[in-house]
This record gives C-alpha cells, sequence and structure tokens, in this order.
C-alpha cells in the first residue's frame, strides 16, 4: 500500500497534486519539458507533498490553495535529486536511469534550476509571506546540508554529529518544511505549528538514517539504487561511523581505507564488520528514537484521521529494515 492510500480522504487530494505537477511542468524548451516528465514520473512515494496534504488536513483546513503548496515542495525535492544525482554520479534512481545517465549532467543541472524557479513561481501565486520565508530558509539550508555532505565525502573521521547535521540540513529540512507550511497555509495556531514543524522534523531524520541503513541491507530491486552506492562515493554514514567506535583496530582501519578510497572493492568485508559490531542494531534504534520524537510532537494536535495517518506513517518508517 502506497502510503497515499493509508486514508481515502486524502487520496483525490493526492491526485490533485500529481495533475497540478504534471500541468506546470510546461517549458517553451522542449528537453526541459522531457527531463522534467521524466524524473517527476519516475516513481516515488511522494511522501513530501503527502505530508503537506496530511498536516494541513490535520489542522482543519478547508480551502484549496494546499494542492498547489504540496507541488511545490515536490518540485523543490525533484530540483534537489537532479543535482544530487550529478554531483554523486548516480546512474540509478528509483530503479530507473538517472537523468544524468540519460542526458548528461549539464542538462540535468539546468532542468533542476528550472524546477526549483517553478516552485518559486508557484508560491509567488500562493501569495502568504510567512510561507516564502519557511520554504527560503529550508532551501538554503538543505544547499549548505548538500556542501557539508560533500565536504565530508572520503573522510573517515566524520563524526556522529557531524553526520546528524549533514542529513538535518539535506534531508530532514525539507520534510519540516512541508509539514510547517501546511499547518501556517491553515492558519493553525502556533502550539500546532511547532508540533508539525517538529514532527516533519524527527520524520526526515529517522526516514534519512534508514535510507542510510539500506545501503548495508538491501539489494538494487529493493531499493531503486545500487547497493553500496554509498561506500562506493566515500560517504561516512551511521553504520560506518559506529562500526568504526566499536569495531577492532584491524576493523577500523579496514572501514577507514574503503571510505578514503571510494569503491567497492571492500563492499563484503566491510558488510561483515557493520554485521559483527551491531551497527544495524544501533542505526535502526537511532531512527526508532526520531520516530518516537515525531509521534510525540503530534499530542498537540487534535484527534483526526489525518493525524493517525501521521502517526500510521511514522511507525511504517522501519518497515524495510526488518
Amino acid at each position: 500500500m502506497q502510503p497515499h492510500q493509508l486514508n481515502p480522504a486524502i487520496e483525490p487530494q493526492f491526485d490533485a497534486v500529481t495533475d497540478y505537477i504534471l500541468n506546470h511542468l510546461g517549458s517553451n524548451v522542449p528537453l526541459v519539458e522531457k527531463i522534467g516528465h521524466y524524473i517527476v514520473s519516475g516513481g516515488g512515494k511522494r511522501l513530501r507533498p503527502l505530508l503537506v496534504l496530511l498536516s494541513a488536513n490535520a489542522c482543519g483546513y478547508q480551502g484549496e490553495q494546499h494542492i498547489p503548496l504540496a507541488a511545490v515542495i515536490e518540485f523543490i525535492h525533484t530540483a534537489t535529486l537532479l543535482h544530487d544525482d550529478v554531483v554523486d554520479n548516480s546512474d540509478l534512481r528509483r530503479g530507473n536511469a538517472t537523468a544524468n545517465a540519460k542526458w548528461g549532467n549539464a542538462p540535468s543541472v539546468l532542468v533542476g534550476d528550472f524546477l526549483h524557479s517553478r516552485s518559486f513561481q508557484l508560491m509567488v501565486d500562493i501569495g502568504r509571506l510567512e510561507i516564502m520565508q519557511v520554504i527560503s530558509n529550508a532551501t538554503t539550508i538543505i544547499a549548505e546540508g548538500e556542501v557539508m555532505q560533500l565536504l565530508n565525502q572520503r573522510n573517515p573521521d566524520t563524526t556522529e554529529d557531524a553526520y546528524m547535521q549533514v542529513i538535518l540540513g539535506k534531508t530532514a529540512m525539507l520534510f519540516e518544511a512541508a509539514t510547517e507550511v501546511g499547518a501556517i497555509l491553515a492558519d493553525a495556531p502556533p502550539a500546532e505549528q511547532e508540533a508539525l514543524r517538529l514532527y516533519g522534523r524527527h520524520l526526515g531524520i529517522a526516514f534519512q538514517i534508514v535510507d542510510d541503513l539500506m545501503d548495508y541491507l538491501s539489494d538494487s530491486e529493493t531499493m531503486g539504487k545500487n547497493v553500496g552506492d554509498d561506500l562506493a562515493e566515500g560517504k561516512a554514514t551511521l553504520p560506518l561511523i559506529h562500526a568504526m567506535r566499536v569495531g577492532s583496530e584491524e576493523e577500523r582501519k579496514l572501514i577507514r581505507h574503503a571510505i578514503r578510497e571510494g569503491g567497492l572493492d571492500d563492499l563484503q568485508p566491510v558488510l561483515a564488520i557493520v554485521q559483527s559490531t551491531g551497527a544495524i542494531d544501533y542505526t535502526r534504534d537511532k531512527a526508532r528514537g526520531e520516530l518516537d520524537k515525531a509521534i510525540q510532537a503530534l499530542d498537540a494536535l487534535p484527534s483526526s484521521s489525518f493525524r493517525d495517518t501521521l502517526i500510521t506513517l511514522a511507525e511504517r518508517a522501519l518497515e524495510r529494515t526488518s
């Protein structure tokens, strides 16, 4: 079951967002529209726009502007995917060839810029300055998170705190913005806006931790990306950070070498170390802790089916790791 199918009341709104996205990909340049449609139609759960819809509804919103607002969030997310795949030199996304693998790096970057710009056009049409402030702040922090990740690449001395700072920026900030702007649009009381902001932040952190964990658990068919991509790119994610912290000197040296060199030559022994040092359970527990915080934040919201769906989304976030 897809996330939007958890609540029948949200499905028509979710379908309206999909239609809105596809109807606003138009461009006078055919390649822009072609790449835009390719990446937007390439699968994915569209969790971030769903969070906008659920948050607005959970705060009693009765209007229609949550549809374009959800599209804004998805356009920003899609732009970051196009840019990320170029930076990471990825060739697989959601089980499909990446845009940069099909059309090259330059078109992918430029179409990412187009989608980013289109998102701000739509925000102007919505006309809520507070929403623009939240989203513009989030996009700035997302860019900083990506740069921090780049600086940490192939750095085996990356600390857990530094890792958490990166994922807060590059992933959690858009989750946080999605839930917060839904509440702002609904003119929710400050306590409810803050509750949904915190929910989005902790859910986003957990989401990225789970994604990083999956790199050491799954396969390309399940993940939609190549196994060991993070290791190949020299990313010191939480499973490796913990394994280096508690492993033997020999194990620590092997992982440090693997991070510095990148590639997949050491993938199998690294996988074995991650398993033997308890890094899988440690990382899963960290994600679970963030999800608990997300669910707890929702105590400030009135009871509704939409609040229940937000709770269910958090509860389901660890399913892929079991």
